[in-house]
């Protein structure tokens, strides 16, 4: 079922909200059913034309489609040419949702469980077919924009239902095909230790701020807004930061203005323990801690990949050492300890973690003989999709051309301005 939704103007766009309601499991198309949410943006003026359609994916796992503002960035471009569809993929956004509160519905683990097995990218691209042949017809296919695991959901849109694509475009999102969840954990690892480096090259004066900073928080529980106890481990994935183009000044300026002169001497200011809990909202979020390993799993289980792999790399719980070392992605069971939201999902996450027969995200057979045309930017320093296993793909898989720049972080869908727009699409049309 289809309800098309409101429309609205904004400077520059035209917007229209769309709502589909759509199969949990599409192996039970009459069982239970979820609403999956989109916006269609277009240029102002142009809401009548007859423009081809473009999906994006956005990256996550777990988060929603952007919302629009303006008619800037990668959009602006893309508007030149197209009709966007901007999905909330399922769980996500104004999707039917996926929370502490919505899944206190159900009586047991078990049954939270098995409601997210159902969420991973292979269900977002059947939801994505069954919404395109809805919109732009069953004959016509349209174009795919994926950003990070956006990516991942492009490249499983290609191995399961290459026929609804026109041509496709991914900034930051190239997943490895064949490589163990342990492989991505043990080179994440690496990296952000590079990456921590890098960020106390250029702040040296920090490595003494962060460590009294740790200090102040291993010797006595420090309570954030939330109530909830800033532990070294939260402290640690800050480092996430450091992926983007701007995470070295986000931390710098966020320690800079950590410490104040209390009642009782120094203490952790009211600003710093905000801005660290607004960094860390994993708990607006859970599918990104809940299925984040599992977007890499196809027929072995994670177990807690990321906490296993740290075991390698002891200098992580080295609290003495100098300079403190931060972490990027690493999800671990802690954080379902730690997070109020996250605490009642525990026993579900285990549950998941420990599943042995996930389905395949991709069919290496068919991108082999891919037809669809792809681009893609690989970043040569990204912290989040490593550029080693990202172009193993690129090489198997028929049709697919990469532009690898040292340029831009992960976020260069953003920062790259049109460059990084017009590099992928000159590829896509043969002009570079």
């Amino acid at each position: 079922m289809h309800v098309p939704g409101p429309e609205n103007r904004l400077p520059g766009l035209f917007t229209r909200e769309h709502r589909f309601e759509l199969p949990l499991d599409y192996s039970q198309p009459e069982g239970r059913k979820i609403s999956v949410f989109g916006r269609e943006i277009v240029a102002a003026g142009r809401e009548n034309d007859k423009l081809p359609w473009m999906i994006y994916f956005q990256g996550g796992p777990g988060f929603a489609g952007n919302r629009p503002y303006s008619k800037g960035g990668w959009m602006g471009k893309a508007f030149e040419r197209h009709r966007i569809f901007m999905l909330d993929q399922r769980g996500t956004g104004l999707s039917t949702p996926v929370s502490k509160q919505t899944l206190a519905r159900f009586k047991t683990a078990e049954e939270q469980a098995e409601w997210l097995t159902h969420f991973r990218a292979d269900n977002i691209v059947r939801d994505s077919e069954a919404i395109r042949k809805i919109l732009a017809g069953p004959e016509e296919k349209w174009s795919a924009l994926g950003q990070s695991y956006g990516g991942f959901c492009i490249m499983t849109y290609l191995s399961l239902a290459p026929a609804g694509l026109k041509e496709c475009l991914i900034f930051g999102g190239v997943p490895s095909m064949t490589r163990h969840v342990d492989d991505v954990y043990r080179a994440t690892h690496r990296f952000c230790e590079d990456k921590t480096k890098a960020y106390y090259d250029r702040y040296p004066q920090d490595v003494e701020h962060v460590a009294k900073i740790v200090d102040m928080v291993r010797s006595s529980p420090v309570k954030l807004p939330s109530g909830e106890i800033l532990s070294v481990r939260r402290l640690q994935i800050v480092g996430m930061e450091l992926g983007f183009t701007r995470g070295p000044e986000v931390l710098h300026y966020l320690f800079e203005q950590a410490i104040v002169e209390g009642a009782n001497g120094p203490e952790l200011s009211y600003s710093f323990l905000r801005s660290m809990e607004n960094i860390l909202s994993f708990g607006s979020n859970p599918i990104f801690t809940i299925l984040h390993e599992l977007i890499y799993t196809q027929g072995f289980s994670s177990r807690w990949s990321a906490e296993r792999m740290r075991k390698e790399y002891p200098q992580y719980d080295d609290l003495s050492r100098r300079p403190f070392l931060f972490c990027g992605e690493m999800i671990g069971p802690w954080m379902l300890e730690e997070f109020d939201q996250l605490k009642p999902l525990k026993a579900a996450a285990e549950i998941l973690a420990a599943k042995e027969d996930w389905p395949a995200l991709y069919d290496t057979a068919q991108l082999a003989k891919n037809t669809v045309p792809t681009v893609c930017a690989v970043y040569h320093d990204d912290m989040f999709v490593n550029r080693e296993f990202s172009l193993e793909t690129v090489k198997a898989t028929a049709n697919m051309r990469a532009w690898v720049t040292n340029e831009y972080e992960h976020c260069g869908i953003s920062t790259s301005g049109d460059r990084g727009w017009g590099t992928l699409w000159n590829m896509l049309r043969g002009e570079s």
